[in-house]
């Protein structure tokens, strides 16, 4: 489809993330699927109205991936066909309040302790350890390593920003251990061909170690991230900390780990506790 030809070059000159390019591109593609009938060029405001009113309230889609289609769909028209459609009425406009699953640090350790594989173990070490995001993790070369001040490197993060994030102990021995029997070139997690690692590959394995260790909870590579920021937070580390750390623009974004955090709620004794059973 040569639409999408011409998006994927758009976005790239844009100059878009890889995970953003790929979710946009698909979303694009389940908007073209869906009025496959029309022309592009004779696609009027009207019938984007209505696929997302059909996509909300038949699909009932997560605000988050309607964001994703009307960005997609605004750019594509706007800034590739000069449409100048006004679209910004379709965003939601109530947040979603879903609070993000988080692991305990018991389910952490038996699931990184499921993993056999030294290479599929040091992936998930390493964002767990340092809250990294999934388009992050592949991303990592072996010159953002810095073993002597014990910091990583996070090149082009989200919104293009660099970072630094902790290098633990124990990670390093893990990693040079993999390195040992791996011995990448060029970036830290390498594909059987070379070239970085696909964010799919590690997606199926945090999906094998879920399965492996009978954790029953609707986790995903990005609960990693959200433990990491939620167990910081529950061993008393300052939120501006953390929100350096996963490398969040605003604080507001860093605060959902204060409603995720036990350890306060956890001491505060319930009323039933002052009743007496007979």
């Amino acid at each position: 489809m040569n639409y999408l030809d011409d998006f994927k070059k758009l976005l790239i000159i844009k100059r878009y993330s890889y995970s953003t390019i790929k979710s946009y591109t698909n979303a694009l593609k389940v908007f073209f699927t869906k009025i496959s009938n029309k022309n592009p060029e004779n696609i009027n405001l009207s019938d984007i109205e209505q696929f997302i009113n059909k996509m909300v309230i038949d699909d009932n889609i997560s605000q988050a991936y309607q964001k994703v289609l009307v960005g997609a769909i605004k750019i594509y028209f706007n800034e590739l066909l000069r449409k100048n459609y006004k679209l910004n009425y379709l965003y939601p406009d109530r947040p979603e309040k879903k609070l993000p699953v988080v692991l305990d640090k018991s389910e952490i350790q038996i699931l990184l302790n499921s993993i056999q594989n030294l290479k599929h173990k040091a992936i998930l070490s390493l964002i767990y350890s340092a809250g990294l995001r999934l388009s992050e993790v592949i991303e990592i070369k072996l010159t953002d390593i810095d073993s002597k001040r014990m910091l990583i490197k996070i090149v082009q993060g989200k919104g293009k920003k660099d970072r630094y994030v902790m290098l633990a102990e124990k990670l390093l021995v893990l990693l040079r251990e993999y390195y040992k029997e791996y011995k990448p070139k060029e970036y830290l997690f390498e594909g059987q061909k070379g070239g970085k690692y696909s964010a799919r590959s590690v997606q199926a394995i945090f999906k094998e170690a879920l399965r492996k260790s009978n954790i029953k909870k609707k986790a995903s590579v990005h609960t990693l991230r959200h433990s990491f920021a939620t167990h910081l937070l529950e061993s008393g580390t300052d939120i501006r900390i953390i929100q350096q750390l996963l490398g969040h623009n605003s604080i507001k974004t860093t605060q959902i780990y204060t409603q995720l955090s036990s350890s306060k709620i956890s001491e505060i004794k319930s009323p039933l506790e002052y009743i007496e059973f007979i």
